[in-house]
C-alpha cells in the first residue's frame, strides 16, 4: 500500500471555516491565524486539514464570495510560509450535510441533478484556483456521506467531481471517502482508483461510547465510559481496508479522529496512543480532530495537562 506522502501527521482546523458559531468577519479574521499555523507547524506536524462550508464561499445562486475565498488563499499562504501541507475539506455543500439539522433533507442531493451539478461547479472552481498548488494542497470532495443506501450513487457524483478537476488540476491529490459517515468498513465500496493520484478516506472514533460520550448533539451518549488500552481494535477495525488499498495500490488517510473533552483525561492519551500505533503500524496518514473548539479541541483546558504527550502521538 503506497503512503500519503506528506499527509502522515496532522491536525483539523474545524470550527473557522466550517461548522461556524458566528458568519460574522471577526470570526474569520481571528479564529484561526498565521500564529496557530506556525504553532502547529512547530510540533512537527506535516499538514492540516481545513474544512469548508460551501455557503461561506458561494451563494445558493453561484456568486463567488471573493472576502470568503481569500481566507483560503491566507492560509495556503501561512502553509507554504511554515512548510505544512493541507487538505481543502468541503465540509457541507449546497443541499448536503453530514448534520441532520443542518439541511432539511440531506438524501436530495443524492437525487436532484442541480444540486450535484452545483457541488461539481464548486470543485471546478476550487481546481482552476488552487490546482497550480499541487504540491502541497490536496482536494477532499465531500466530508461524511452518511445514508449507506447511495454507495454507488455517490461514486457516479465523485467521479463527475474527478473528471472536472483533472481537467485542469491533473497532478492534485483528490481525496475520497465512503458511506456510514466515512467508516473504514466502508473503503472497499469506494469507486476504484482513476488514477494514482486518488486517496482513500475514512474516519475513526470507535468506540463511540468512549470518544462522544455526553456529546450534546447524541443524547443516548449520557454515560461516563472509560476506555481500556486495546490496540487489536484497530487492528481488526482497519484490516480489510488495508488489504483492499493494496490491492488497489491506494493511499489510505483518516481525515479524523479523536476524543471529546467530556472523557478522562487518562483514557483519552491511550485511545490516542492506541490508534497512533495502528496508523503508524499499516503507514495510514491522519488528521486529528480537532485543533481548537469543537467539543475536541486539543489547545483548549481539557486536555492541557496531557498535550505535550498527545501531540507526540499526532
Amino acid at each position: 500500500m503506497r503512503t500519503f506522502e506528506g499527509f502522515m501527521h496532522g491536525i483539523n482546523l474545524g470550527g473557522w471555516l466550517s461548522q461556524c458559531v458566528s458568519y460574522d468577519k471577526k470570526h474569520f479574521d481571528t479564529f484561526i491565524t498565521e500564529e496557530n499555523i506556525k504553532q502547529i507547524a512547530g510540533w512537527g506536524l506535516d499538514h492540516v486539514r481545513v474544512p469548508v462550508d460551501y455557503d461561506v464561499m458561494i451563494t445558493d445562486d453561484g456568486i463567488w464570495k471573493e472576502e470568503g475565498l481569500s481566507h483560503l488563499y491566507d492560509v495556503i499562504s501561512w502553509c507554504k510560509t511554515y512548510h505544512l501541507n493541507m487538505v481543502l475539506d468541503l465540509h457541507k455543500t449546497k443541499g448536503y450535510m453530514f448534520d441532520k439539522d443542518a439541511v432539511a433533507n440531506p438524501d436530495l442531493f443524492f437525487q436532484q441533478k442541480d444540486l450535484q451539478d452545483f457541488f461539481v461547479m464548486i470543485w471546478k472552481e476550487f481546481a482552476t484556483r488552487f490546482g497550480n498548488e499541487s504540491d502541497m494542497l490536496a482536494f477532499e470532495l465531500l466530508n461524511e456521506i452518511v445514508n449507506p443506501d447511495y454507495a454507488k450513487v455517490w461514486n457516479d457524483i465523485a467521479l463527475r467531481a474527478i473528471r472536472e478537476i483533472r481537467a485542469v488540476a491533473p497532478e492534485s491529490y483528490i481525496l475520497v471517502g465512503g458511506v456510514n459517515y466515512n467508516n473504514v468498513r466502508s473503503i472497499p465500496q469506494i469507486l476504484m482508483p482513476v488514477d494514482d493520484k486518488i486517496v482513500y478516506n475514512f474516519h475513526c472514533y470507535e468506540p463511540m461510547c468512549f470518544t462522544h460520550q455526553k456529546a450534546h448533539w447524541m443524547p443516548e451518549m449520557t454515560e461516563n465510559c472509560e476506555y481500556t488500552p486495546c490496540p487489536e481494535l484497530f487492528d481488526e477495525l482497519f484490516d480489510e481496508a488495508v488489504r483492499v488499498c493494496e490491492e488497489r495500490n491506494v493511499p489510505l488517510y483518516c481525515g479524523e479522529y479523536g476524543v471529546i473533552d467530556q472523557a478522562p483525561t487518562a483514557g483519552s492519551l491511550e485511545w490516542i496512543k492506541d490508534i497512533s500505533a495502528a496508523f503508524d503500524k499499516y503507514q495510514i496518514g491522519r488528521s486529528l480532530w480537532n485543533y481548537k473548539d469543537k467539543d475536541f479541541g486539543l489547545i483548549g483546558e481539557h486536555y492541557a495537562s496531557i498535550m505535550k504527550e498527545m501531540i507526540k502521538c499526532l
